[in-house]
């Protein structure tokens, strides 16, 4: 009772306690988590100038985009186009609103035939664009399938933007077309000439290796040149790849497997009780049931010619006869065994028309309600009348082939091969039998009266069952690796990668640098966001090692660099900016060297002649024997007659140029053809550039990687 009493007196005292705890654990995580959290960063896959991108309607799109792009894109991939169209559509949205752009029901109108003419969904029964058509579609959908309502109106919202886009593009280049003074310019810059003398001073006079580079050179230059610079956060790894690959005793296993398919076996019946005698595959009869027994693929029944054989074994397979068996042979990483089941003579094309009649059921029936009994007496009579006057074949099709292509080509397919065409009684018939054959055949989607008009290029084809066995890797394969990777990453983990590599006799260590935070495609890897995520998280330090699961094996990855976003890091730059810091210090040093005004003394304290060079122009600033050179060009354009300039740095060295004389460009009054040059060199990259401008100016937020 004691102790509850003081409790009792003491509980405002413990309150605040307990509430200064409470308040100091939020705190703490807080700033490990680098800020107040809020809804808004779980909710929201980005912010653009303050307007949310709410994260459920973006994995919509994302969905929907994945649908789109087919089956070899990824999330990410889906992900990144969803969020530019985000952004694009963000941005412009603003300009939009801000100059009062709509588009008209009209203007939409016609955007949507534009883009829908030609769709049979949307055409009426001359195969016009009918709004009609739209309408009755919209209604259908918005009814019985929602997914399809909602992915015509963002159809149509693109369509919308697309138009308005265009309307807004055309108002800017309304505003930069050229005016006659800049087209008179272009002129001039083009056909006003100069006549100079000049002495070169190349920066290869002086050696390279006279001209140190420090790091703080490096740093101050690109500084100085910061725009050019600037580079997205980036990191640098590398990796070493235990791929799961089959070993010599998983081949050899494979071919032994192979190999006893050419001889005949004898297994016991454990129904039967006995041992049964199975057949090589020589012997077997029944091809189909052999193949699917002991091959990964299917017995596929068509005819081949000599190119369409496998390039390796495709003399040796054409001269084999009926019955006999080649193999094992190894492509592509599987073995294989051929044998020849039949040949015959046959024509590589046929030329053949056809006449289509459907009944009542067949999905090719649209809106015939004849029975197969009424079908198959029309083919008859269609079949008589075409042998009695082959001549009215093209008029009959017209008339009576159910087939939807029939107005376009009036029952000629053209000249077809084995087995482009995929229905099997169509194929027979028209490679089967003779030139000018005309008979009906039944098949699936109904009866076809079908013509043989020509047969082309006769020779000898062959049928070939193939019996395929792929090489991989056995159980103790794979554990093997897993035990080699694991061994590597341990012994990384507690020496030194590149040490460790080297003592395991590893020489293939693979370096990849400059990954962003949104990019996933690793080389040698190829796509594996988890290391790039990895990579770029805040508990991963520089030196850091990981075990990954890659397509057939097991990467282990050290993080190497982690760059932040900002200015190109020295160690990366140092390549690309030395040679440029190297030639102004030669600049520098060729320039307080010669303290000298005239091309003479120059070039007889250097070495090196005056040169002449006639009919310079700004447009394109060409001197012979030294390069081009833009501001020398322009120096000498400032001149006046005879007279000199000082040392000029240029981009392949130092320069001094006396000018000699200039000619004038013709006067004329017409500069149309310029004032054209100029529009067509504005508009040719107007979108993106107006794009980038937006995009450069616009506050950004981007929270992808919370998601992929």
């Amino acid at each position: 009772m004691a102790v509850l009493n003081k409790i009792r007196q003491r509980s405002v005292f413990l309150i605040v306690i307990i509430a200064m705890a409470l308040f100091a654990f939020v705190f703490v995580d807080v700033i490990d988590g680098g800020g107040f959290t809020s809804n808004k960063e779980q909710n929201t896959v980005g912010t653009i100038n303050g307007n949310d991108i709410p994260r459920n309607d973006f994995l919509n799109k994302v969905e929907n985009a994945l649908r789109n792009m087919g089956a070899n894109a990824t999330n990410l991939q889906a992900a990144n186009a969803v969020w530019n169209n985000e952004v694009r559509a963000n941005l412009f949205r603003e300009q939009f609103e801000k100059l009062g752009l709509q588009i008209s029901d009209e203007q939409l109108q016609n955007a949507l035939a534009q883009n829908l003419s030609g769709n049979p969904t949307f055409s009426n029964e001359a195969g016009i664009y009918d709004p009609l058509k739209v309408q009755e579609y919209l209604a259908d959908v918005r009814e019985n399938a929602p997914e399809q309502y909602a992915q015509f109106v963002d159809f149509e919202k693109t369509i919308s933007q697309n138009a308005i886009e265009q309307t807004y593009y055309s108002l800017i280049r309304a505003g930069l077309t050229a005016t006659i003074f800049e087209g008179k310019q272009e002129y001039k810059l083009e056909n006003d000439k100069v006549d100079v003398e000049f002495v070169h001073i190349p920066f290869s006079s002086i050696p390279d290796e006279e001209i140190q580079v420090s790091d703080k050179d490096i740093e101050d230059y690109i500084k100085r040149n910061a725009q050019k610079y600037e580079v997205e956060a980036a990191v640098d790894f590398q990796y070493v790849l235990f791929a799961e690959t089959p070993s010599e005793e998983d081949e050899a296993t494979i071919e032994n497997e192979i190999n006893a398919l050419l001889q005949s076996q004898i297994k016991y019946n454990s129904i039967s009780g006995l041992n049964d005698t199975l057949p090589s595959f020589q012997e077997a009869t029944d091809i189909v049931s052999f193949v699917s027994q002991h091959s990964e693929g299917q017995f596929t029944d068509r005819w081949v010619f000599k190119n369409q054989l496998p390039p390796d074994v495709a003399d040796t397979l054409y001269n084999l006869n009926k019955g006999e068996v080649y193999g094992p042979f190894k492509t592509q990483g599987r073995y294989n065994l051929a044998k020849v089941i039949d040949i015959r003579q046959m024509a590589d094309s046929v030329k053949t028309k056809h006449i289509m009649i459907s009944w009542d059921g067949l999905e090719t029936a649209g809106s015939t309600s004849r029975t197969q009994e009424e079908a198959k007496t029309l083919a008859d009579s269609l079949l008589n009348v075409a042998k009695r006057d082959a001549s009215k074949f093209e008029d009959l099709a017209v008339q009576f082939s159910d087939d939807p292509g029939v107005e376009e080509n009036k029952g000629d397919l053209g000249y077809l091969t084995p087995g482009s065409v995929s229905i099997k009684e169509f194929n027979d018939f028209a490679f089967d039998n003779d030139e000018g054959d005309m008979e009906i055949v039944e098949t699936e989607l109904g009866f076809f009266i079908i013509k043989i008009e020509e047969q082309k290029n006769i020779q000898k084809a062959i049928k070939v069952a193939y019996v395929v066995k792929s090489v991989q890797p056995s159980e103790q394969t794979l554990n093997q690796t897993f035990t080699e990777a694991t061994r590597f990453e341990s012994k990384a983990l507690s020496t030194d990668f590149i040490s460790a590599a080297k003592e395991d006799d590893i020489s293939d260590v693979r370096p990849v640098n400059r990954v962003g935070e949104l990019e996933e495609n690793i080389p040698g890897i190829g796509s594996n966001r988890e290391i790039v995520k990895w990579a770029f998280e805040k508990e991963t330090n520089v030196g850091d090692i990981k075990r990954f699961n890659v397509n057939n094996g097991y990467a282990i990855v050290q993080l190497t660099n982690k760059n932040p976003k900002g200015l190109m890091p020295i160690s990366e730059a140092t390549a690309q900016v030395t040679p440029l810091v190297r030639n102004e210090k030669k600049a520098k040093q060729i320039i307080e060297n010669n303290k000298v005004t005239t091309l003479e003394e120059l070039a007889s304290a250097n070495n090196v002649e005056v040169k002449r060079a006639n009919a310079l122009n700004r447009k394109s600033p060409l001197i012979p024997d030294a390069g081009t050179e833009p501001k020398v060009v322009g120096t000498a354009f400032g001149l006046n007659q005879g007279q000199t300039s000082g040392l000029i740095e240029g981009k392949n060295g130092v320069y001094m140029v006396r000018k000699l004389s200039a000619i004038e460009a013709a006067q004329r009054e017409d500069f149309s053809s310029y004032i054209t040059q100029i529009n067509n060199r504005r508009a040719s990259n107007i979108n993106a550039s107006v794009f980038n401008a937006l995009k450069k100016k616009a506050k950004i937020e981007d929270r992808r990687t919370n998601l992929y």
